[in-house]
């Protein structure tokens, strides 16, 4: 992969630090599904793990942050695909739309949160809660979802190399 994707922030504020390693996590993310055919978007590899596409992973992470950004943290209704009898839907449904859509939706879709973000205080706290009631707060989010975008990343990269050798 030749794509530059750099974790280093232009300004050392917390602000910026977070925000810069959450584009990083998502940019890394694009980047290893760049020149991957269709066809190869929709293989689920591991046997133990039949939505694990690299499709599926990138819809996976839209809707993480759809979740955590409109749902917990403005409080509105929650829209995603998913359901109680199908609680992985976003994944699933994933194989049914090319790639290049999946991934431009989620790169709008970022710079929208990344706005959203630039728009409040690292302090201010969700509308919505989570385990127990709990009301986190904006920093919380973006620490996650770098958690989360990172972690995935690891999945896609396995897959990535299982399906044509590219690593980097």
């Amino acid at each position: 992969m030749t794509t530059k994707i750099d974790d280093t922030p232009p300004a050392w504020d917390e602000r910026t630090q977070l925000t810069t390693f959450l584009d990083y996590a998502r940019d890394t993310a694009r980047a290893k599904c760049a020149g991957v055919s269709e066809e190869n978007a929709r293989k689920a590899l591991l046997p133990g793990s039949p939505l694990m596409t690299l499709s599926g992973l990138i819809n996976h992470l839209r809707w993480v942050e759809y979740y955590w950004f409109q749902v917990v943290f403005l409080g509105e209704e929650d829209q995603g695909p998913w359901t109680e009898e199908d609680p992985d839907r976003e994944m699933r449904i994933a194989v049914d739309f090319p790639l290049a859509r999946l991934l431009d939706e989620y790169a709008e879709q970022s710079v929208r949160y990344r706005e959203l973000a630039a728009a409040h205080s690292l302090d201010t706290k969700a509308e919505g809660t989570v385990r127990g009631g709990l009301r986190v707060d904006l920093r919380w989010i973006l620490l996650h979802l770098t958690e989360e975008t990172a972690r995935h990343n690891g999945h896609l990269d396995i897959l990535r190399e299982m399906l044509d050798g590219t690593t980097g």
